[in-house]
């Protein structure tokens, strides 16, 4: 499974590093190119809630193995898009494919855990992260030595495509993923819309760190383009190796104190870099915030993918659902705040928010069977 998410994770980190490719070769301007973006998202959206269905009717195990080779394929087709209307259409059946596979992928991960018996699922998605930071790191580099993207695209999926395929053998049934009784449509548990509420904090936050960061340190802090860039890049690998403590953190604090921690770290130190409005400040700040949120969607998915009654798919689906509603809402979200009062005003909603995350902490407090 580490290498189901890390080529998750390589695939994502490869079509937006070559987003500026696409741009030019259609000649987008910054609202078509968002128009075909939101594709994507779109398809991620609408495919999470059958995706939960039918890993709660049939297992996550067809669906990772098949939801990896059409997510490498469809990578593909995007090159091949002559047009934007093509385009936002590759880009939605593109977005569906990740979607359906993120869904049985953490379906698949928590069966695996509970087979260990200890948190493991943190280290699959430190693998995700260091996926996303190799693929932006190719596709730099393909893009630096002038290769298209239709070759760059295609070799990676005639190298995971196949590949995925042949990953079922090593994939566990889940013995609770196919409950006895129909899933059906029913009001929600209390506890899975404060989770709900505790995932919007942390992927809002996460959502405003990728869009907003390098746009604070360019603007209200007149930094240069590249220490700019730099502020996304802090956070991605920090977010990437504390992904990696994030199993044994679990354990030895529990996650109820392990969110607490993580949010008054990223709530308090992009409040006081805020204050200080000084580049180094701020650098620091999105790097303690990639820390301080990245046992975050671990934690969470681990809790709705445990509630008693609910599917594990199920579960993980509805926070899915939050978390790209997240990121649907916060960056525009940030930008008519910040119209109106200005940015570093705007970003302080982010730390607001990673308050409420501190109080929703003991949420996520497990059922002794899960860990």
């Amino acid at each position: 499974m580490t290498l189901v998410f890390g080529a998750h994770g390589l695939l994502f980190g490869t079509w937006v590093s070559r987003i500026p490719a696409f741009q030019d070769d259609l000649s987008l301007g910054e609202a078509e190119l968002g128009l075909a973006l939101l594709g994507a998202t779109l398809g991620g959206f609408l495919a999470l809630p059958l995706s939960g269905w039918i890993v709660s009717r049939s297992g996550s195990r067809a669906m990772v193995s098949g939801g990896l080779a059409a997510f490498a394929l469809l990578l593909v087709l995007l090159p091949l898009s002559p047009t934007l209307p093509a385009l936002a259409l590759a880009l939605f059946a593109f977005g569906a494919a990740g979607g359906a596979l993120d869904i049985a992928m953490n379906a698949q991960g928590l069966a695996l855990e509970r087979g260990y018996g200890r948190p493991i699922l943190s280290s699959f998605h430190a693998a995700w992260s260091f996926g996303g930071l190799a693929g932006a790191g190719l596709g730099a580099l393909a893009a630096a030595l002038d290769v298209e993207p239709l070759a760059h695209f295609a070799a990676l999926a005639l190298l995971l495509g196949p590949a995925a395929l042949a990953t079922s053998r090593w994939l566990v049934h889940e013995e609770d993923g196919r409950s006895a009784e129909r899933p059906r449509l029913r009001r929600p548990p209390r506890r899975l819309l404060s989770l709900g509420l505790l995932a919007f904090c942390g992927l809002f936050a996460e959502g405003v760190a990728a869009d907003w960061s390098a746009v604070y340190l360019a603007g209200p802090l007149d930094s240069g383009a590249a220490t700019a860039a730099l502020g996304f890049a802090a956070f991605s690998v920090s977010m990437a190796c504390f992904r990696l403590t994030g199993d044994p953190l679990t354990v030895r604090w529990g996650p109820v104190a392990l969110l607490r921690w993580g949010g008054a770290l990223a709530g308090g130190a992009l409040g006081l870099a805020l204050l200080i409005g000084h580049p180094a400040a701020a650098l620091v700040a999105f790097a303690c915030m990639g820390a301080g949120l990245a046992a975050i969607v671990p934690i969470v998915f681990r809790a709705a993918g445990s509630l008693p009654g609910i599917p594990a798919g199920v579960g993980i689906a509805a926070l899915t659902t939050v978390g790209y509603s997240a990121f649907l809402i916060g960056p525009p979200a940030i930008g008519f705040t910040a119209e109106a009062v200005g940015l570093p005003l705007a970003l302080g909603l982010v730390v607001a928010l990673l308050g409420l995350l501190t109080v929703l902490a003991p949420t996520v407090q497990q059922p002794r069977r899960v860990v």
